[in-house]
């Protein structure tokens, strides 16, 4: 075998080696880690990722220090209390940091009793009992017998461990009975129309823990700030043990202050960029009713402004002239230039590489200039198997590159200057297009959620699939807006992202095709709980061409479903219908739609269990002639500072003859 041969045959085992390898990942991964765990650490439990809570073995003993171990007893197995006392307990936390000596040990335990009796309480159990021993000699609250334990503890001296008990009685769980809030400008219960209707409803069998308390406390003037009273705080909180009841009544006195309005926004910080561009980022109007949302709207606002890192948005100190609250909006800028980096693989669409340089601020205005870049390989994309390192022609290299420049706040107003041009070559099972083009465009801003922009674009390109060769030209004139309610532009828990543009192309030159084409996206997420671990997130997008025949429309604005961004578990772009070929020539309309289930399942790791739905159709509405197609799959995600990693497989549902038994997609950031 030559070496050209044996480099080709070397590159096909690598590759269908890889595709295997890919799919054991997580499996390798575990048993390296459990046999780590049994391996390397036998003198430990076994404790897989540290899930069961190995209790941390003491120092060993020694001449010069009394190393000790802490035992807990009494409390029936109830794992989160023991948990509290043992962070509550300085004998505990400092069991690694030995005293030299038992009068030092004794007076550690002994310190741990005020500690103790106030965690107990804070967790309702105000009638609890605590007992200390060192080496089996009780130590009181008050000190008596730390002598005889310091004596008993130097016995263990250069021998073995201390052993140092609590014994915990906690008596009985003492419920929260009677929530009285005063005004303290009225001395009269305030008015519960300030508050949600259930802000005071407490269970008959609510713990009156300290931290219960609190979290109310909380709520109770944050729902007062969300009204305008921007300098609300608690007064006073008097409890009322009733130990014969084993419950506990609670007065709590909140002084909401004035009604006040949005003041004069001062900036301050980033000396590199101009105060109008940050000011036409910001919708506070000043006199208008305060509230934290308005305030953290205007952080995610201001965030859009890409040369901008950290961002504070505060309250004033004190009120003005007006009875305005002065807010306060502190910036600070990246560095200006950028370089990015990321990779796509799928064992149906093949691997995919992107690049990126931009400068954030290039005149001092904000101005973002970005240049993105990106390569594939076609014969992944456009055959049912890979055949070969061997067939690659430099032809079957697919790619883009674009060039974009985003001037924002033109003359200090809220509309916001486009510019882009680019260049792409594509090739699939069904055609191969080569096109450029550029496109202008004024974007108005109308709040932070809501925007509309309109331009002008021309595209000049050269395709050819089952119809044949074809050149064509396109001078369009789009129109689009977007909405986003979203808590984060990189990753979501709640909201909805709306996007839609139409686009009427006109003939104006001989090559050129007359039609109108639409593009709608809708996105939706919500969390299910308060630390957004459990998030449902869903997508519909649909589109449409109308006035022109499908023949006559450039192959690569024809609408096509399936691969990593549509379909999950069929190649990309190879659901349409087929028009009598045989094949998917392309459609247009398409109607598409994705839901997942993000759960993170133990610390950054998540899995997420997804479905997707989707066809192009023949009409320039959904027909239903051509048959949407479904795929399930399950997704495994690793999440970074950056963004988290993804790894999904996707099964096709009703699998025809020749499309893939499953699709396995790697990369970097969710699917929408």
């Amino acid at each position: 075998m030559d070496p050209p041969q044996a480099l080709s045959y070397g590159l096909r085992q690598w590759f269908r080696a890889y595709v295997v390898a890919t799919e054991r990942i997580i499996l390798s991964a575990a048993l390296t880690a459990l046999l780590t765990t049994l391996c390397v650490q036998p003198a430990r439990a076994f404790d897989f990722f540290g899930l069961l809570g190995s209790e941390e073995l003491p120092p060993a003993p020694a001449r010069d220090s009394l190393s000790y171990k802490v035992e807990f007893a009494g409390l029936d197995d109830d794992a989160k209390l023991k948990a509290l006392l043992q962070e509550a307990s300085n004998t505990h936390r400092l069991r690694q940091q030995a005293p030299a000596g038992g009068a030092g040990l004794a007076r550690r335990v002994s310190a741990d009793f005020p500690r103790l009796a106030e965690a107990l309480w804070a967790s309702g159990y105000y009638d609890a009992e605590v007992r200390a021993s060192v080496a089996g000699v009780a130590i009181a609250p008050d000190g008596r017998g730390e002598d005889a334990a310091a004596r008993a503890a130097e016995s263990h001296r250069a021998r073995d461990i201390v052993p140092v008990r609590f014994e915990i009685t906690p008596g009985p769980l003492f419920h929260l009975r009677h929530l009285v809030v005063y005004d303290s400008r009225t001395h009269r219960p305030i008015d519960p129309a300030l508050f949600r209707k259930r802000a005071f409803d407490i269970g008959p069998e609510e713990p009156a823990r300290a931290a219960a308390l609190r979290t109310l406390q909380a709520e109770w003037v944050d729902a007062l700030r969300a009204r305008g009273f921007a300098l609300a705080k608690v007064i006073d909180t008097r409890p009322v043990i009733l130990h014969k009841e084993n419950v506990v009544d609670v007065a709590v006195t909140i002084d909401p202050g004035p009604h006040v309005g949005i003041g004069k926004v001062e900036l301050s910080g980033s000396p590199g960029v101009d105060p109008a561009v940050i000011r036409s980022f910001i919708y506070l109007e000043e006199g208008e009713e305060y509230s934290p949302k308005k305030l953290a709207d205007t952080r995610k606002s201001i965030a859009r402004i890409e040369t901008l890192g950290s961002i504070k948005v505060e309250d004033g100190e004190k009120l003005d002239a007006n009875g305005n609250l002065p807010i306060l909006v502190e910036t600070a800028e990246r560095k200006p230039n950028a370089v990015g980096i990321s990779a796509l693989f799928s064992n149906v669409d093949g691997p995919s590489l992107r690049t990126y340089w931009m400068n954030r601020n290039l005149f001092g205005g904000a101005e973002r200039l970005r240049i993105d870049l990106e390569g594939g390989l076609a014969p992944f994309g456009s055959s049912a198997s890979f055949k070969g390192f061997n067939q690659i022609r430099p032809n079957d290299l697919v790619g883009r590159a674009k060039i974009s420049f985003i001037k924002p706040a033109l003359y200090g107003t809220r509309n916001d200057l486009l510019l882009d041009a680019g260049a792409v070559r594509e090739k699939t099972d069904y055609y191969w297009a080569e096109y450029g083009g550029a496109s202008a465009a004024i974007r108005h801003r109308f709040s932070d959620v809501a925007s509309v922009q309109a331009g002008i674009e021309l595209e000049h390109g050269h395709t050819f699939d089952v119809f044949g060769p074809h050149d064509y030209s396109l001078l369009g004139f789009p129109l689009s807006g977007t909405y986003d309610s979203t808590d984060s532009l990189l990753a979501p828990t709640k909201g909805v992202r709306a996007s839609g543009t139409v686009t009427p192309y006109v003939k104006s030159f001989r090559d050129s095709v007359g039609m109108v084409q639409s593009k709608g996206q809708v996105t939706g997420y919500w969390a299910a709980d308060e630390d957004a671990r459990y998030i449902l997130a869903g997508r519909v997008a649909a589109g449409s061409i109308s006035g022109a025949q499908i023949q006559n429309i450039p192959a690569s604005h024809r609408f096509f479903a399936g691969g990593g961004g549509s379909v999950r578990g069929y190649r990309y772009r190879s659901l349409s219908p087929t028009e009598g070929f045989g094949f998917p020539v392309g459609g247009r309309s398409l109607l598409e739609a994705s839901f997942e289930a993000r759960m993170k399942v133990y610390g950054d790791f998540g899995i997420v269990p997804f479905f997707d739905t989707g066809a192009a159709f023949s009409k320039s509405y959904p027909d239903f002639n051509s048959p949407m197609r479904m795929s399930a799959g399950l997704g495994l995600r690793y999440y970074t500072g950056i963004g988290p990693i993804r790894l999904d497989v996707a099964a096709p549902i009703g699998r025809k003859p020749g499309e893939s038994r499953y699709a396995l997609f790697i990369g970097i950031g969710e699917s929408f």
